[in-house]
């Protein structure tokens, strides 16, 4: 049976064995709230890299037990990030988490040619997003929001991938992904129909596994089946889609920022490609969704 709300993930990363997170400059309150939650929830085992002064004095603001984590001292920001990976490539950590740190310094950390996590040059990293929206049927697995800013064709391939992977994780058996464009109709003018139509194509011949996908897709139809009546529009995705690849950063994002902002999603995030899942999330996003985030990442660790 799929895992349908956010909340279930707590559910079943417990009753699997406890992973290792590592957090990369842990200065901030919501990242070591949130993984503090995850220990006492029985999800996690974690490292703190970070200013031990600060985190100590986080925790006792919050009445924590600070030797609950384990804390490894580093101020610099770069160089917590480092320090973070190189954890992780000494075998003392199943997930890396980004703290405080801005977003390029923990990327640089991770895309580091001789000490960083990627598995070889030619890894393709990508943002993969869950979404929890109140007034949609089940989860949503959407990217990339974050990472690549116009995915080629092989970069779209690679996304449909892990989206398919991550929707696996969710114990969802075979995945509706739908290849967003404009419209659903078929015009060679516009890349995100030909990519989406060569995806889809790819996935009916096998070349692309596990998955049932349909593009060009538009949104309304992705998500709403009597839109999808409307349009006369005949496909096992249309109204019912697990997973939504997106042509570009922009539609990604915006459609990421709506649902959060105006529609009360909530969210679990991480990036894949990397040896380990890597958590990306806002320094805006809350605590809860550092946690789900958390969840999700431990829950697609090896």
């Amino acid at each position: 049976m799929s895992i349908t709300k956010l909340e279930q993930l707590l559910e079943v990363v417990k009753a699997n064995p406890k992973k290792r997170l590592v957090a990369a400059f842990a200065n901030d309150e919501h990242t070591i709230v949130a993984v503090y939650n995850a220990i006492e929830a029985g999800i996690v085992e974690a490292t703190l890299v970070g200013d031990e002064k600060t985190i100590k004095e986080v925790c006792k603001q919050h009445g924590f037990d600070s030797s609950k984590f384990t804390i490894v001292q580093e101020s610099d920001e770069q160089k917590a990030g480092n320090l973070a990976v190189s954890l992780i490539n000494s075998g003392k950590g199943d997930v890396l988490m980004k703290g405080l740190l801005s977003t390029d310094k923990y990327m640089r950390a991770i895309l580091n040619k001789e000490t960083g996590l990627m598995p070889s040059p030619k890894a393709i990293l990508t943002h993969v997003t869950v979404l929890e929206v109140p007034n949609y049927h089940k989860l949503l697995v959407c990217g990339d929001v974050a990472i690549i800013p116009a995915p080629d064709l092989n970069q779209k391939i690679a996304i449909a991938n892990f989206l398919i992977q991550t929707a696996k994780t969710l114990q969802i058996e075979k995945p509706k992904v739908a290849a967003i464009a404009a419209t659903e109709q078929m015009l060679a003018g516009m890349p995100a129909c030909v990519d989406a139509a060569i995806i889809s194509k790819m996935a009916d011949r096998g070349q692309i596994k596990g998955a049932c996908i349909d593009g060009p897709i538009s949104l309304d139809t992705a998500l709403d089946k009597e839109s999808a009546d409307i349009k006369k529009l005949t496909s096992p995705v249309a109204g019912d889609a697990d997973c939504l690849l997106f042509p570009n950063i922009e539609s990604g994002n915006v459609f990421y920022k709506s649902t959060t902002k105006l529609s009360n999603a909530e969210l679990g995030a991480m990036v894949m490609g990397a040896k380990v899942p890597c958590i990306l999330t806002s320094r805006g996003d809350s605590s809860k969704s550092k946690m789900y985030s958390i969840a999700l990442a431990a829950l697609a660790a090896k």
